[in-house]
């Protein structure tokens, strides 16, 4: 089957990759013409483990191309799916769809008869129904069906997610989209992971209420954590205590200095304005949004008695900026909140990250980069670790501690227990929802 995907950002070019991969004829399009060019020589514009090789390989064996031309993607093409950004609204946290209409109008204009308009962005409920009438009024005579079907990736697990899913979640309303889409999706049919078809607006809103969930859980964690630390209590032994019963889990169970990234900020705001838009207020996803962002701040609150109460003339050497480990994506990211703390409370920071530096040296002025941790911390008063990266996990923590100024471990990722700190020689310790020493 011939799919058009309208957009290569990181939900369009992983799914497209991937559809690639499952035998399909994918051509990819962009308006960005210095990506298209790039995509064409093989240069994959974010990171993704895998991605590059999974491209190279479809390319390759012809089954995979990138346009700047709509038409031509959508040429014999049986369905398109719409894969470009749906960025938080300023001033009243909504989805903009500006990105999905007027790709909506563009589609109308060059589609063949009996295509299939898949909405891959997410987007809140009711608004595939506005694609359909947006497409309807832009061409009258266009034989075409919508259908909705929300992406689930985990940005540094994303192939994984789309080979082997949990779930494949299709909106539809008529026959010939729904047996579109179960062409699309035949190799997984066949594997058996679940698919489940429903209606468009129950297939919009499960996007937002798994995000949501998930959202909540991590928020819930964190605030036990806090609770920890007053109580006595060590939140990851809360946590593996809660993750055993079968109800609960053990997933989203890790406390640490509050979620980022493109989906959880964006789709819970979304959804809170959905919910007020209808009458029906999401209090706990407001509450989750609220406490989320004061966990954050009380991260810095955190550094600072580290630092005796203020950051003015210490030098900071912080471990991972990007939201969370294999990923360079830095949306919403703790170190977006925390670092500028330190900056502006006088600081020298130092700042050390596998793939953040790309996006992270315009988002993070007035730091100093590092290629390695060593580096970071030599010389340094405090050593903050801020994304789990795998090669934070393993430190010669001796080493640096030797080689601080004064040795002083802020692990917001609970990498290292109290006992490890203290056995390499760091004065003082705090991690989230465990007892902390040495504070001043």
């Amino acid at each position: 089957m011939k799919i058009a995907m309208i957009g290569t950002g990181y939900v369009g070019l992983v799914s497209g990759v991937c559809l690639s991969d499952f035998g399909h004829e994918v051509v990819c399009v962009d308006k960005d013409a210095a990506k298209v060019e790039r995509l064409k020589r093989g240069e994959v514009p974010i990171f993704e483990p895998g991605l590059d090789r999974l491209l190279d390989r479809n390319v390759e064996a012809g089954r995979l191309s990138f346009t700047l031309d709509l038409a031509e993607a959508l040429e014999g093409a049986e369905a398109v799916f719409i894969a470009v950004g749906t960025p938080t609204r300023r001033g009243d946290g909504h989805a903009d769809l500006t990105y999905v209409m007027a790709a909506a109008e563009e589609i109308a204009q060059a589609a063949p008869d009996g295509i299939v308009i898949v909405t891959k962005s997410t987007v809140p409920v009711g608004t595939n129904r506005k694609v359909r009438q947006t497409v309807a009024r832009a061409n009258p005579a266009l034989d075409f069906d919508v259908a909705s079907n929300p992406e689930f990736l985990r940005e540094g697990a994303a192939i994984e997610d789309f080979m082997k899913p949990d779930r494949v979640v299709v909106g539809v309303e008529s026959d010939r989209a729904a047996k579109v889409m179960e062409e699309i999706y035949r190799p997984l049919y066949l594997r058996d992971f679940p698919i489940v078809v429903t209606d468009l607006e129950s297939a919009e809103m499960i996007k937002y209420a798994a995000n949501a969930f998930l959202a909540a859980k991590i928020t819930f964690i964190n605030e036990i954590a806090a609770l920890c630390e007053r109580v006595g209590a060590d939140v990851k032994e809360v946590s593996k205590g809660m993750g055993l019963d079968g109800r609960i889990g053990n997933k989203f169970l890790h406390a640490g200095p509050g979620f980022g990234g493109s989906c959880f900020p964006k789709d819970t705001r979304a959804l809170a304005r959905i919910g007020q838009e209808h009458a029906m207020p999401m209090q706990i996803t407001e509450a989750v949004i609220k406490i989320n962002d004061e966990i954050k701040r009380r991260m810095v609150e955190k550094l600072s008695d580290l630092c005796g109460g203020s950051f003015n003339g210490r030098t900071v050497a912080v471990l991972g900026v990007t939201f969370k480990p294999e990923t360079d994506d830095m949306r919403e990211a703790p170190a977006l909140t925390i670092v500028p703390a330190l900056v502006g409370g006088g600081a020298t920071v130092r700042v050390t990250d596998p793939q953040g530096r790309r996006e992270g040296e315009a988002l993070l002025p007035g730091v100093t980069w590092c290629d390695d941790p060593y580096a970071a911390a030599e010389g340094a008063d405090l050593l903050v670790i801020l994304t789990e990266w795998n090669e934070f996990r393993a430190l010669d923590l001796g080493h640096i501690a030797g080689t601080m100024r004064t040795p002083r471990l802020a692990d917001l990722r609970n990498v290292y227990s109290p006992e490890a700190a203290r056995a390499a020689g760091f004065d003082a310790y705090v991690a989230v929802g465990r007892n902390g020493y040495g504070q001043e």
